[in-house]
């Protein structure tokens, strides 16, 4: 299993790596240990998956005179 890491990951890599990660489990190709692993593996991909989405969908919102404006994650998440 690809132990690439997942903050440097683009969108589609973390999601082709999450597609494979659940078609080996839902096959039955993993031992206990291996399936817990993957687990925790494809959480972390999901997660990373569902920021790069919020992200984007923020990116989209913010139009600034017809132009993308960049978005400052730590403005996003303050309360």
């Amino acid at each position: 299993m690809d132990q690439s890491p997942i903050a440097d990951m683009k969108f589609e890599t973390a999601l082709g790596e999450l597609e494979n990660i659940v078609s080996s489990m839902e096959g039955g190709k993993l031992e206990l240990e291996a399936s817990i692993a993957a687990y925790r593996r494809g959480m972390e991909l999901m997660q990373h998956c569902q920021t790069q989405l919020a992200d984007a969908e923020a990116q989209i919102r913010i139009l600034e005179n017809g132009e993308f404006k960049d978005v400052d994650r730590k403005t996003l998440e303050a309360p």
